[in-house]
């Protein structure tokens, strides 16, 4: 890993503290940064660099052993500028050349914009100004949080103001989904292992599901969700980036280029749903007042933030498909929410059945189809459902779950997903980082249902009270298949013996 200055925009915020500097934290004790180092926070907050030590890390609460590092609070720097004045950028350059001097970083910068949206457009451009997206000085690297626009037309002209300062290759999307373990191990499963790929096409599945739920209502970000909502927050960026590793063909390298663009082919080749067709393939819901282990629990409308005759969705499941040879006429299937029973995130691939079912009077209709399980989070592992004999007489047969657990590997330190985010773009490896043509692809493929919802009136927002797994009306989207959603315990196996929520 080369030298550089690791510049967060937005210093002052939250994320800093909570992910940023932990994370940052990590890799240092893990000796995987590099000698000459340096960490410089920026924001408009009058603080000196004690008062920033002080704050991201000396009096950081998330960090239990912080007190006896002081090598690394050293490297802890801040200056406040006016990010909205292109003329405080001068003193930003002063800065950074002082450091490079003081820490040989070699006029190497990653800028990290832990800033609201409105700012990713004006930050590129004054950087510019004063010469700091010069690559040819040494490497210039800009990591942008989601949201990446807010529509189709406006992610487009996010990636022509960004792009007109900073090349594709030096900008990074980070999508902390696609940190986390599980989710880079779909690449082994799917294309280092025999047993797999053979079966991974339209000829032995039936079906995919993707279910990503949390059991927590909006909070204190109501203002700002409610102009969200879940098909923008959760399935827009990372439920379909999810999908794209499930889905997309063998790249032919496990290198950054060729993993986007089999990511793109994905995109591109989700069938769209037009808009009379909306209400047959997506249902969308919104948490009501509910009592939940003996607790009141306040609908969406009555949280702080939320207007009361909001029809913001926070439950979203969808059905689509993909128009390619390896996935015609297969549905993929995916949905969340917030308020349901636990928090969860997981990938349900569901196997077609032998095309004679010799024992299916021996089996429940509904869950003798074989099942692979792809826990993301917690209880990360895999789970792989097949159907055994009952010891005894005749042929009674029984599912069982053969797993495996991340946590079984005992010798193996699992990185956070921000950890491992951030040392790939330390890195200068872009595998697990979106591509702006991705994200506009995905955006044609959301849009006509959000055009859809804001001018027809006609389809319904469905209430559903907080605790349960969303509108019942979801589970028409799966007829014909015979059977219904896995509804997810938050221990990954042994679900038929105890579930805890």
């Amino acid at each position: 890993m080369k030298p550089h200055v690791f510049i967060i925009f937005g210093a002052s915020g939250d994320l800093t503290k909570r992910k940023l500097i932990p994370a940052i934290y990590e890799l240092y004790k893990s000796k995987l940064l590099p000698k000459h180092f340096a960490v410089l926070g920026v924001s408009r907050s009058e603080l000196t660099d004690d008062d920033f030590r002080k704050k991201v890390f000396l009096e950081n609460d998330l960090l239990k052993d912080n007190g006896q590092e002081q090598a690394f609070a050293d490297g802890l720097f801040y200056e406040s500028i006016d990010t909205l004045d292109v003329r405080s950028y001068a003193a930003l350059q002063s800065r950074l050349h002082q450091l490079d001097q003081q820490h040989q970083t070699q006029s190497n910068y990653i800028f990290y914009l832990s800033t609201p949206p409105d700012l990713y457009g004006k930050i590129p451009a004054f950087l510019a100004e004063y010469d700091l997206n010069n690559k040819e000085t040494g490497f210039k690297r800009l990591v942008i949080e989601k949201p990446f626009g807010y529509d189709k037309e406006s992610a487009k002209a996010l990636n022509r103001q960004l792009q007109q300062f900073f090349d594709e290759d030096q900008i990074y999307r980070i999508d902390h989904y696609l940190g986390k373990e599980t989710v880079q191990n779909l690449l082994v499963t799917r294309f280092g292992n025999g047993i797999f790929e053979p079966l991974w096409n339209r000829n032995y599945i039936q079906h995919i599901e993707i279910t990503a739920s949390e059991n927590i209502g909006v909070e204190k970000r109501g203002g700002y969700y409610d102009h969200s909502g879940a098909l923008r927050d959760m399935v827009q960026n990372h439920l379909l980036q999810v999908a794209a590793h499930v889905a997309m063909e063998p790249p032919i390298a496990v290198e950054a280029a060729a993993i986007k663009t089999e990511k793109l082919k994905f995109f591109q080749s989700l069938r769209p749903i037009k808009e009379a067709e909306v209400e047959d393939f997506v249902v969308r819901g919104q948490y009501i007042g509910s009592k939940i282990k003996g607790e009141e629990v306040p609908g969406y409308r009555e949280e702080e933030g939320v207007s009361e005759t909001s029809m913001t969705e926070t439950y979203v499941a969808m059905k689509f498909f993909v128009d390619n040879w390896r996935w015609a006429d297969v549905p993929f299937f995916i949905r969340t929410g917030k308020r349901l029973p636990t928090k969860v995130t997981e990938i349900v691939v569901t196997f077609k059945s032998p095309p004679q079912r010799l024992f299916r009077q021996h089996l429940n209709m509904s869950t003798m189809n074989n099942r692979l399980v792809i826990r993301i989070q917690p209880d990360e592992g895999l789970l792989l459902n097949f159907g055994m004999k009952v010891p005894g007489a005749g042929f009674e047969v029984k599912n069982v779950g053969m797993d495996f657990h991340y946590s079984d590997l005992t010798d193996a330190d699992v990185p956070e997903a921000y950890e491992r985010l951030l040392m790939d773009v330390m890195n200068g490896d872009a595998t697990l980082y979106a591509s702006g043509d991705s994200l506009e692809a995905a955006w044609n493929f959301v849009d006509p249902i959000l055009y859809a919802w804001k001018t027809n009136p006609n389809i319904k927002l469905h209430g559903y009270p907080a605790g349960t797994w969303g509108p019942p009306v979801a589970d028409e989207l799966m007829n014909g298949l015979q059977t219904s959603w896995r509804n997810p315990c938050r221990n990954l196996s042994d679900s038929d013996l105890y579930c805890e929520l």
